[in-house]
């Protein structure tokens, strides 16, 4: 029934995961539709159905491979920090005292709870965030240049 227009039918998948990919935004279903279209051309140029499906299959796994990690990078650009993982590597200055246990920091214009893992250190001091656990900063000193 469908024997010559079977590409028609791998047109229509195509068109359908790419309608899908328009929901997910994350190229995956647009590779997919992009192997089904290869599909699509192997059956328009009489290729057994056997054929057309590893001529889909292998485009696809060429596309996600090799065409989506860059429409990823160009489309969602370059992984910037936020929230707390911002702070990873930022100043500090200390206001009260910073041992093992306690201390407060202002980091970023805003007044955190530190600790240290190393001696304490005294208010007014320079400290560098090395971690975050919770609501607390993990600091040391800052270290300087040529020492």
């Amino acid at each position: 029934m469908f024997e010559g227009y079977v590409w028609i039918v791998w047109l229509g998948v195509s068109l359908l995961l790419v309608a899908v990919e328009a929901a997910s935004g994350d190229f995956t279903f647009l590779m997919l539709a992009g192997g089904a279209l290869g599909g699509s051309v192997a059956a328009a140029l009489g290729a057994p159905v056997a054929v057309q499906s590893v001529v889909a299959a292998v485009t696809a796994i060429a596309l996600v491979f090799t065409v989506r990690p860059w429409l990823k990078r160009r489309f969602t650009g370059v992984h910037e920090p936020m929230g707390a993982e911002a702070n990873l590597g930022r100043s500090a200055y200390v206001l009260d005292r910073v041992t093992t246990a306690n201390g407060r920091v202002k980091l970023a214009g805003e007044t955190w709870s530190a600790r240290t893992t190393g001696d304490s250190i005294e208010p007014g001091e320079e400290v560098v965030v090395d971690r975050i656990e919770g609501a607390t900063v993990v600091v040391s000193r800052a270290r300087i240049l040529g020492s």
